[in-house]
């Protein structure tokens, strides 16, 4: 999780992809030119310096509070780039939803952004960025991954190792400092940007001698690089720790946690230990932000698939408690165990957005605000499997597939704020559905392979098998 569709660095933005793009780009080109000699910037492939705003930013959307809603992650392959046309659909479909989008600084389709000190390189997080901004979604940036030479390269080479065991090195401590001023670089060059996440999943942070997650070390990263942020602008929104909820089956791990298990069974004491760590020691979190799946770290889906998502709620309902209600981010969530190779393509489509549908309500109920779908990625061709969008290599591209309905719906039906309401099943005749509502809208969704009778809300009607429906009250 967290590594689906790390940077190859083979992929470089070139200036031929502006044509036909729009006025994003054409701010890009602005930019490009003034790196120029004789324009007031360094040469060498740098950029203006942190302080210079890139482009002209939108106005600093609605969403400034600590929760944004229910959106997407960026991944290698996005709609930033493709046909004019594809990528002009894509930008229509979201500026209709307005989701949050959320982008890495490094790596998921953003080059390194120092790759000497003092360096900059934004060219392609520009580009995501102002993708985010045309199609009026509500930037979020995750602060992951960290240039070489903070984490044991040859200081001056800019070089870049894209391997994915190098993208998942934490910086060395001597350059924690470092990462949090390239925190603020960032966060200067992206000032209509409110909402930052620290780190992904730990990465680099496991300390091998003592077996255990080496919770010192990435607090002490996160601290600083909040304090930077805060200090650009005491407005921004700041989030941790982004650990991954493993959970394991209790019958075989030692590490099984003894009080927060279930029938989905039981999470890993140590990543308990590693979060409570976090939250006593940190200088402050405006939102606290979490990563899992339903199944346990063995791929084992208790005691089915739809059941298994009740570790959403659990684990939500632990860290609420454990936060004092501090708003519940899940920065990914994954319902359909992946192959070697991280893919999730043994599920029908309808079965993927059920068990999904079902997730997200799930992680409602453990009190979650805001959510990140991780989404999948496919350069060419038209299957995608589990994609929000067809891929924008050709015009024909970029059409909206099943998840894109449910995870746009889901974040306009429930965005923050919402107040959920109970609504009469009849269990009689109903085995099992998962029901979400409010005084406006209810969402149902039939967990099993065949057509079932409802009685929901006072109707009966007919539910294929794993449909998801909507209904407005």
């Amino acid at each position: 999780m967290g590594c689906h569709g790390w940077n190859s660095g083979t992929l470089r933005w070139r200036l031929t992809a502006l044509l036909g793009v729009g006025a994003a780009a054409l701010a890009l080109v602005v930019t490009l030119i003034s790196t120029l000699p004789g324009n007031g910037a360094s040469t060498g492939g740098t950029t203006p310096d942190g302080d210079k705003v890139h482009g002209t930013p939108a106005p600093v959307p609605e969403r400034t509070g600590p929760d944004v809603g229910w959106g997407f992650t960026h991944t290698q392959y996005s709609a930033d780039q493709g046909s004019a046309g594809a990528t002009a659909r894509v930008e229509g479909l979201l500026s209709r939803t307005a989701l949050p989008q959320n982008q890495h600084i490094m790596g998921w389709g953003a080059d390194n952004p120092e790759p000497v000190k003092g360096r900059y390189d934004f060219g392609a997080m520009d580009r995501r960025i102002d993708f985010v901004r045309a199609s009026g979604g509500t930037p979020v940036i995750t602060l992951c991954c960290a240039p070489d030479w903070m984490k044991g390269g040859t200081a001056g080479a800019g070089n870049t190792d894209w391997s994915q065991s190098a993208l998942e090195t934490a910086p060395t401590p001597d350059h924690y400092e470092d990462f949090a001023a390239l925190a603020a670089t960032v966060a200067r060059r992206y000032p209509d940007v409110r909402h930052f996440i620290v780190w992904n999943e730990f990465k680099g942070f496991w300390n091998d001698s003592e077996g255990r997650w080496d919770y010192e070390g990435y607090t002490r990263l996160y601290n600083l690089v909040y304090k930077a942020l805060k200090k650009v602008n005491d407005k921004i929104m700041v989030g941790g720790p982004y650990l991954v909820m493993d959970s394991v089956d209790p019958r075989q791990e030692q590490d099984a946690s003894t009080t927060v298990r279930g029938p989905w069974g039981a999470m890993d004491q140590r990543v308990l230990d590693a979060f409570d760590y976090w939250n006593e020691h940190k200088s402050g979190a405006d939102f606290v932000v979490v990563d899992g799946s339903s199944y346990t770290r063995d791929d084992d889906l208790l005691p089915d698939e739809f059941a298994a998502t009740d570790k959403l709620t659990a684990v939500g309902t632990w860290v609420r408690r454990r936060t004092g209600g501090l708003p519940l981010w899940w920065a990914e969530y994954y319902v359909e165990p992946g192959d070697a190779d991280d893919n999730r393509t043994g599920w029908s489509e309808d079965h993927r957005v059920a068990v999904q549908a079902a997730g997200m309500i799930a992680m409602v109920e453990g009190g979650a605000s805001s959510g990140f779908y991780w989404n999948p990625e496919a350069r060419k061709g038209t299957d995608c499997a589990g994609c929000l969008w067809t891929p924008t290599d050709t015009a024909g591209g970029g059409r909206a597939l099943p998840m894109y309905d449910l995870v746009s719906r889901f974040g306009r039906e429930f965005p923050p704020g919402t107040v959920y309401r109970t609504v009469p099943v009849a269990r009689d005749d109903v085995p099992d559905v998962r029901v979400l509502a409010t005084d406006k809208v209810v969402l149902v969704v039939n967990t099993l392979d065949r057509t079932i009778s409802a009685r929901i809300d006072g109707r009966r009607f007919d539910m294929r098998g794993y449909q998801v429906k909507w209904l407005r009250r």
